[in-house]
């Protein structure tokens, strides 16, 4: 007598089974652009997640940090404290794998999105720049400040972090962003930060701090083109706004 005729029944498959060739399947055939955020994230976990149900994952992932583009942007410690349960009641987290191919994923898409904005003079390729600010800042968890320096055809030469800081403050020392200035023979430069809270309006600090530098650049012959505050709400021009 066999295990079925004793009772035990026959052995079901999980409700995952098979799930991954059907996802694959429909993403070839209706084009990945149709996949819903969490589908595409799966798409991706695939790869350092080899087996198991990931559905859990993604959504979980999609939750603690509220977009696709907040999941990718996360730092690889935040995104290995996410936690969830899979079907069956067991816990699943984030490894240090999965947070290191997402955090990768992000690295690409940063990449992607900067070579247009350095192929061109920044001044004549805007709307390149802007995409790519946004692409590197607008979901950064802590505030981060960073500098493009110019050269004369107003060509990127480099792209430096200047300070990371808090949640609401990065520590900005005018002296230093000029002094790097000299050091590469920029001839112009623009600044960048983030608002981690999502509101791109210049405070009171940002104001003055960008005054500060665009004295001190005056007085060796450096030009600040702008300064420009990302959040998840868009991008603000100093320029624009009047206030330089």
């Amino acid at each position: 007598m066999n295990e079925q005729d004793e009772g035990a029944g026959p052995r079901v498959a999980p409700h995952h089974a098979g799930h991954r060739e059907r996802l694959r399947e429909r993403a070839r055939a209706a084009g990945l652009h149709h996949l819903p955020d969490y589908e595409l994230l799966e798409l991706f976990l695939f790869r350092s997640q080899p087996q198991g149900d990931v559905k859990p994952i993604a959504k979980a992932l999609l939750s603690r940090f509220g977009s696709f583009a907040a999941v990718l942007a996360a730092s690889v410690e935040d995104l290995m404290t996410v936690r969830t349960e899979d079907t069956r009641g067991r816990t699943k987290g984030v490894g240090v794998e999965t947070a290191l191919d997402l955090a990768a994923l992000h690295e690409v898409a940063r990449r992607v999105a900067k070579e247009p904005a350095v192929k061109r003079p920044v001044i004549s390729s805007w709307t390149a720049l802007l995409a790519y600010v946004r692409v590197a800042l607008q979901h950064e968890p802590r505030e981060q400040f960073r500098v493009l320096y110019l050269d004369k055809k107003n060509q990127l030469i480099l792209d430096e972090i200047q300070n990371r800081g808090t949640v609401d403050h990065a520590p900005v020392y005018p002296r230093e962003v000029v002094r790097r200035g000299l050091e590469v023979s920029a001839a112009a430069m623009i600044l960048v930060h983030n608002h981690p809270s999502g509101d791109p309006t210049p405070s009171r600090a940002d104001i003055d701090m960008t005054q500060q530098i665009v004295q001190a650049a005056r007085s060796l012959g450096l030009e600040v083109h702008d300064h420009l505050i990302v959040g998840r709400e868009g991008v603000t021009s100093f320029k624009q706004l009047g206030l330089m």
